[in-house]
């Protein structure tokens, strides 16, 4: 069942979405050649004690981290370890949090010092998809009008749209209903209402689609090893158009 939001509700929505892109954007920061990606996760447990707000996915099914760090072919779900960010590699960054009852939910990717033309391309069409997908995000639309954007921006540029994952609803659970694939058809799917509160993902490999999950039971990433990202933002449907509850 889809759980549509009242104004209250959404602000709680808000608080913790914002919370979750201010330390986002604060990873970023510290994202360089040499950093590990246990040292991301500490800081970010570190972020959310003092910021009093709880870890979503600590736990969660078993997961054991704060924090995912997917690093280059790695599609979503990366264990943070010792492992050491080199020039060159791309790291999907997702995080949620629980505030007052309520979940925020988002993620970037971002590059490790200087990286290829072909990694700075993915990343722009990957967070160009989302921001499409999002102004469909209006009243009278259908779900399948986001993930058609979606799918249609990715394959318009020669990349490929992860399957097996997808977004999803969210408000006093992590993930709600409905489900957002990153593909569809335009005027399918249940009709855009207001006070939805919808986390849209783009979920994009440079390669094919297929992936596989790594031995730790986590960590999905590309069958042919080429390059993923990931981008995600939490809006709500309005009479006023999409909000974004994770924009600073």
């Amino acid at each position: 069942m889809i759980v549509c939001k009242s104004a209250a509700e959404v602000e709680k929505l808000r608080q913790c979405g914002r919370l979750v892109r201010e330390i986002l954007e604060e990873l970023r920061s510290r994202v360089r050649p040499g950093v590990t990606t246990l040292e991301l996760e500490k800081y970010t447990a570190k972020r959310l004690a003092e910021l009093g707000a709880r870890p979503a996915f600590k736990g969660y099914r078993g997961y054991p981290c704060c924090l995912c760090t997917s690093v280059n072919d790695e599609i979503i779900h990366g264990i943070p370890s010792e492992r050491r960010l080199q020039e060159g590699d791309i790291v999907g960054l997702d995080l949620g949090v629980i505030v007052e009852g309520f979940y925020g939910d988002s993620a970037i990717t971002v590059p490790v010092g200087g990286i290829s033309e072909d990694a700075q391309k993915l990343l722009q069409v990957s967070e160009e998809a989302l921001d499409l997908a999002i102004e469909k995000a209006h009243l009278g639309n259908r779900l399948g009008d986001i993930s058609a954007r979606i799918q249609g921006h990715v394959e318009e540029n020669g990349f490929s749209v992860v399957r097996e994952f997808v977004g999803h609803g969210i408000g006093r659970e992590l993930h709600e209903e409905p489900q957002i694939p990153n593909y569809g058809q335009a005027g399918r799917g249940s009709l855009l209402k207001e006070g939805m509160v919808l986390a849209i993902e783009t979920m994009v490999n440079s390669g094919g689609s297929a992936l596989q999950i790594k031995e730790d039971r986590w960590t999905a990433v590309t069958t042919d090893g080429k390059l993923s990202a990931h981008f995600e933002h939490m809006v709500a449907i309005t009479r006023n158009g999409p909000d974004v509850l994770t924009a600073l």
